[in-house]
């Protein structure tokens, strides 16, 4: 399913900054998520899921695009 407003190809980085591999800082992030998930219980880590979740879509604010990842995320789980 093709979106219209959903970036869905890989947008990780610093703005101004170029990386040799457009894989690299996505996988920084995926390493920052997962120490931020050390030494956390599960309901402990479920909570910061929910936040970060809330947090970051709260900053990208624009309802057709958070419909978009949602409707994305569904089609995954």
């Amino acid at each position: 399913m093709a979106f219209e407003h959903l970036n869905t190809q890989p947008n990780f980085g610093v703005p101004g900054e170029r990386t040799l591999r457009a894989y690299t800082p996505g996988d920084t992030f995926y390493e920052m998520l997962i120490a931020a998930h050390e030494g956390l219980d599960d309901e402990a880590s479920h909570k910061l899921n929910a936040r970060l979740v809330l947090l970051l879509s709260n900053h990208i604010g624009d309802l057709r695009v958070l419909r978009e990842a949602l409707q994305a995320a569904r089609q995954g789980a």
